[in-house]
């Protein structure tokens, strides 16, 4: 309201002034002098109009207001007289500050946020690494637990106000509403402790959200879903809560929907659904609950610390209590009774929840955010040469202002106004690019996820980072020209500039193109190892064949199907799937390869001391007859698991190349028996019948234990309930491997079909060619070397466009220097070559600088690399390559300008 009263209170102030004036002219020609006369009489005792105005206004305390204003319309004006300068300036900060705000981005959501729940801060886990899924036994470094171990430690440390417990994995949940006819659809699960929303301070979006009473022993089954899932799979529906779900055939009743944009206790690009109370494991799991187990560890920790909470004194108690409640075990093994007084456990701040993702993705953001701070420093280069360049072109013009009287101080205000215009300008076109590209990061990091908790657009602390980052280089950048142009002498704008003048103003301009060449260097050095070590990873024999090669995912655990009814499904699921046309082979697995595979275990032979002098650590999984057949994995020796290995046969094993080397390297491992888990008694239950070529299971950037098979129904009866019940749950598969002669999306349909007619409860939860997942495994190294790749070329144009910048500017500047050559003999080529070595001599020491910090580069990223090494020459020589033609092709363009400059004009230019 003031600002509208001031702008009107202003007009009044001119009205009123003229006025006077007018009066005073009209007295004077009413006394006989001449309209002119009168006027110049007039002005000259009435004094400076504009000054008397700006006195007036400086009073009233608008005056900055209205300079600001005045300011604001010429920056407006001289950007909109040079559209080609204002749009580059604007694109090169803006590709600089969307691609650091798109890597900060992921960086705030993967690094830094923490769970959307109260106080994060005081929630500690119990435990630091990340184990998965279950561990029988003791362990050196406690981080996952048993529910009776998790009830001990929560009933015994009173400095926790909560302590909450949840599973390690999430489980498959198949759920359709009750009393419809739709079919069940697939969901995430989890089984979490009844304090687990009120140990987060979390309240329900709809309904109620379950308690300690929920997951009491004989509680009705209940559930919580996610408000992801009550939007998306139930549009929203009010009636949802209170009703009744069938999970995996079983009735639950959906007590509420948890908050919006609670996604659970991880980050993780599949969230649960559902949340069950932990009391309702044994219902689904039947036969394979592991609840009451107190040796089976497979839940995550986490509390709300209280008032008298000293990490330290907690984590101590703590370890003592995991020792004392050891000690009372019986199932224990003599192994793990030797080693108690070694068990301790860690605390860990828990705010930002399970860290398997942060974990994951660390050392790659890290990577890029690097990556994009020197993409960031080449494009602030760029803007600062831009005005350079600008501010050089109108130094004629600025000179002039200031004879005339203008102060350095406004000169200063004026040039600044309109750096930063284009700062802010820049910013804003920053983070639409950033949006854009956080989206596509993110589809190249996580695939498809329907359900991934990291929102494309930046939030408000990384909006506020990249107007900060617009504004300090429009400041910086905007600044430093101008106030070196304000303190030079105006008597300089009336006389020509001599040659040394010249060669001093634009010294800033070529040691930024040397920056800008040493920055792009080092990127595209890295970018050229990356790749390489991506080529190399893909290129990786793995030991099996992933064309032609589906893989489907099902679960006959929720599909009802007790252990005693496998082996009849199994022979179905072979048959069946058999006799689809197209299908050559089919083979069944509880892992397939590339694909979080497989379980571990420790084994023994019998021999005390042969066991003692080997580290027996290894990897195993149960597969079906014709499995090694449908994935074309060579047989070595012996033979293959076939039909004849039932549940009431011998028990075999097939045992790969490095189980062979490693625990038989003297004598034929065919006819040897072994045991798992190191149990006394156990260590002859398997005997080995063939050996298979090694096979990568996982990635190759992680090293492999040696592999043994096991037929998928051969079980081994342990006197451990634990290790009973561990046994008879890997008898579930979890994976179908089948070789097709057609299109994966000719067969999908049929086996989907097959499966439902098998039963309607066996739902393939998805379908993906191996092909495919192979080529998911690489996902973090395609992502960096692809971002890596496109920030090295950006930087590379950035750094092209500054040098032909410079190149050009200099050669309009020397244009009379050039005609005077050319008049006194100098030949067109003579011309060309003095423009490109003025160019390729900036390159060439920006390639001297960035040699030793690319080298630097390499080996700080050395650990990313696979069988590339960080000195890779190749790397460095197409690097430096790439970086001198694009400097010939900058530089030449300008150079044949000059040459075709014609000397009598040029003599005529100043």
């Amino acid at each position: 309201m003031r600002l509208f009263l001031f702008f009107r209170r202003k007009t009044d102030l001119t009205e009123e002034l003229q006025n006077h004036l007018n009066m005073a002219i009209a007295d004077r020609v009413a006394r006989g002098e001449s309209p002119v006369d009168a006027r110049s009489a007039a002005l000259r005792k009435f004094g400076n109009i504009p000054l008397i105005a700006d006195v007036t206004r400086e009073r009233w305390g608008w005056l900055r207001l209205e300079l600001f204003m005045q300011d604001l319309r010429y920056a407006l004006r001289q950007l909109r007289r040079s559209p080609a300068f204002t749009l580059t300036a604007i694109l090169t900060l803006a590709l600089g500050i969307g691609a650091n705000t798109a890597i900060f981005t992921l960086v705030h959501a993967v690094m830094l946020k923490s769970l959307p729940v109260t106080n994060p801060g005081e929630i500690y886990r119990i435990g630091a690494n990340d184990k998965c899924c279950t561990w029988n036994g003791s362990m050196d470094d406690w981080s996952i637990f048993s529910y009776p171990l998790y009830q001990y430690l929560r009933d015994h440390t009173p400095a926790f106000e909560e302590m909450a417990a949840f599973s390690t994995n999430n489980p498959s949940l198949s759920v359709r509403r009750s009393g419809t006819t739709a079919p069940a659809y697939p969901f995430i699960g989890e089984f979490v402790s009844g304090n687990y929303f009120s140990m987060f301070g979390l309240q329900a979006s709809s309904g109620r959200l379950f308690n300690s009473a929920d997951d009491a022993p004989g509680a009705a089954p209940v559930a919580v879903m996610s408000n992801h899932a009550w939007r998306e799979h139930y549009a929203a529906d009010p009636s949802i809560v209170g009703s009744t779900v069938m999970v995996n055939g079983l009735p639950f009743n959906v007590a509420g929907i948890a908050p919006s944009g609670f996604f659970g206790d991880r980050l993780t690009s599949n969230p649960p659904d559902f949340w069950i109370p932990l009391n309702q494991e044994p219902a689904l799991h039947a036969q394979n609950s592991m609840l009451r187990l107190p040796n089976t560890h497979w839940l995550y920790a986490i509390g709300r610390a209280g008032r008298a909470f000293v990490p330290a004194q907690v984590q101590a108690q703590m370890t003592l209590e995991i020792q004392q409640w050891l000690r009372g075990q019986n199932e224990l093994s003599k192994g793990d009774q030797a080693t108690i007084s070694q068990q301790h456990v860690r605390l860990s701040p828990g705010g930002a929840g399970i860290s398997q993702l942060r974990d994951y993705y660390s050392k790659g953001l890290y990577l890029l955010s690097a990556i994009s701070a020197l993409v960031l420093l080449i494009a602030c280069a760029n803007l600062a040469n831009l005005l350079l360049v600008r501010e050089a072109a109108r130094r004629r013009q600025t000179l002039i202002q200031v004879a005339l009287g203008a102060s350095p101080k406004r000169v200063l205000r004026s040039v600044l106004t309109e750096s930063i215009l284009l700062s802010i300008v820049g910013g804003i076109a920053g983070l639409l690019l950033a949006k854009a590209g956080t989206r596509v990061i993110l589809l190249l990091a996580f695939g498809n996820a329907a359900n991934l908790p990291i929102k494309s657009a930046p939030s408000w602390s990384v909006a506020g980072f990249a107007f900060m980052i617009s504004l300090i280089s429009g400041i910086l950048f905007g600044i430093v020209p101008a106030w070196i142009t304000s303190r030079s002498d105006p008597a300089d704008a009336l006389r020509g500039t001599h040659r040394a003048t010249r060669d001093r103003s634009t010294l800033p301009q070529r040691s930024l193109i040397v920056i800008q060449a040493a920055f792009s260097l080092i990127l595209l050095t890295l970018a050229g190892l990356l790749t390489a070590s991506l080529n190399n990873l893909e290129r990786e024999p793995f030991g099996f064949q992933s064309d032609g090669r589906l893989i489907v995912n099902i679960d006959p655990q929720v599909a009802g199907y007790k252990t005693e009814q496998l082996p009849a499904l199994y022979q179905q699921l072979q048959d069946r799937l058999g006799q689809i046309p197209g299908v050559l082979n089919v083979g069944l697995s509880t892992y397939a390869p590339q694909d979080g595979c497989c379980d571990n275990s420790g084994i023994s032979f019998g021999d005390a001391a042969a066991d003692a002098a080997k580290s027996k650590m290894t990897t195993w999984l149960r597969v079906s007859p014709h499995y090694f057949e449908t994935l074309d994995i060579p047989l070595l020796r012996g033979r293959l698991i076939g039909d004849q290995d039932t549940a009431s046969s011998r028990r075999v094993a097939v045992i790969d190349e490095s189980f062979a080397r490693k625990f038989f390297p003297s004598k034929d491992p065919i006819g040897q028996h072994f045991g798992m888990g190191g149990i006394s008694g156990h260590s002859g239950d398997y005997e080995i019948v063939g050996i298979v070529q090694d096979t990568r299971y996982d990635t190759p950037t992680l090293a492999q234990n040696p592999m043994f098979f096991l037929p998928l129904i051969q079980t081994v009866h342990y006197e451990l309930a634990s290790y009973n019940t561990t046994d008879k749950g890997s008898l579930y598969i979890g994976r179908i491997e089948v070789h097709v002669a057609d299109a994966k999306e000719n067969i999908e349909p049929a086996v989907r079909r097959t499966l439902a007619s098998i039963s309607p409860n066996l739902t393939a939860w998805s379908m993906v060619s191996l092909k495919d997942q192979v080529a998911l495994q690489f996902n973090q190294q395609r992502l960096i070397a692809r971002l890596t790749g496109l920030f090295s070329l950006l930087a590379l144009t950035l750094a092209s466009v500054g040098l032909y910048g410079v190149t050009a500017y200099s050669v309009a500047d020397r244009t009379n220097e050039i005609g005077i050559r050319m008049a006194l003999g100098a030949n067109r080529r003579g011309v060309v070559m003095m423009v490109l070595k003025r160019a390729f001599t900036q390159t060439v020491v920006g390639l001297a600088i960035g040699i030793p910090f690319a080298f630097i580069g390499g080996h700080l990223v050395s650990n990313q690399l696979y069988k590339t090494k960080a000195y890779d020459p190749l790397a460095f020589a197409s690097a430096a390559l790439l970086l001198m033609l694009c400097a010939l092709i900058a530089g030449l363009i300008p150079a044949r300008r000059a040459a075709s400059i014609d000397p009598m004009r040029a003599l005529r230019t100043e």
